[in-house]
């Protein structure tokens, strides 16, 4: 595999857009192509090299394509957008948008990740370390439709809306999460470890979502149906007892959303 190593240069004051990071677009391409690539930074058109030093040539294809970022990015926004093959290693936190709209390949992201990671993502993995800020695999703003497919893995925390509108794929968050998670959820899979704060599938339709630490405040228009001991979902075993609710009522009298919450952790429930 191909690897193009980009260095950070220094301190990005104003962020930068530069979904050029993304080995479809470095593929083919030559050390001084690649430095030459324009990403933007308010108004301003600049090449990536003004932010970073470029090593190494991507290779002929995507799918045979590595780009390592090797640094700290918070201020560099949509690396990795709409990637279809190959791999990015951002080697420290990532800022906004990584991996919006992704369809295939990678991404790592060794510390954490700005809002909107995942944003729309239709397919591959974006492994996060650290943790993620809101809106992880949400739909745009204005839109029903989150997250289509792939899989999202937080080893950390998440903030609020979490999943908001995901129409399929899985998120797995080894942490705790804030506010409205998997609000509008109407397929796929959501995993949390720890606990969450309010609103867990407000408006949901369809989809399972799984708690395995506490709902500090439960969504009224969930529904217990009994409990359920080390339950299976798809590939995914569930290790403990869950109480399985249904829901949201309060959207429909007949909703397809499946809620586990542990019970050991939610037995006032």
């Amino acid at each position: 595999m191909s690897e193009v190593v980009l260095k950070p240069k220094g301190i990005i004051d104003i962020m930068v857009e530069a979904e050029v990071i993304n080995p479809d677009v470095f593929a083919g391409k030559t050390t001084s192509e690649i430095e030459q690539l324009i990403v933007w930074q308010g108004a301003k058109q600049l090449q990536l090299c003004d932010f970073f030093d470029v090593e190494g040539s991507a290779g002929s294809s995507a799918t045979d394509a590595k780009i390592i970022v090797r640094g700290n990015v918070p201020r560099v926004k949509h690396i990795g957008h709409g990637i279809k093959a190959g791999e990015i290693v951002i080697e420290g936190s990532a800022g906004m948008h990584v991996g919006s709209e992704m369809i295939g390949g990678s991404i790592l992201v060794k510390g954490d990740a700005g809002s909107w990671a995942g944003m729309e993502m239709k397919g591959g993995t974006l492994h996060i370390t650290g943790n993620a800020g809101d809106h992880v695999g949400c739909a745009y703003r204005g839109s029903w439709r989150g997250m289509y497919g792939g899989r999202i893995l937080i080893d950390g925390n998440a903030r609020s809306q979490l999943g908001g509108g995901m129409s399929g794929g899985e998120i797995h968050v080894g942490g705790s999460v804030e506010n409205f998670p998997g609000i509008r959820m109407n397929n796929g899979l959501i995993v949390v470890k720890g606990d969450a704060i309010r609103g867990v599938g407000a408006q949901m339709s369809g989809g399972t979502f799984v708690v395995s630490g506490k709902i500090k405040q439960l969504s009224p228009g969930f529904e217990s149906i009994g409990t359920e001991k080390d339950p299976k979902i798809g590939e995914t075993v569930l290790t403990g007892e869950f109480i399985k609710f249904t829901g949201d009522y309060a959207l429909s009298k007949t909703p397809k959303g499946i809620l586990y919450a542990s019970k050991d952790a939610n037995e006032e429930v």
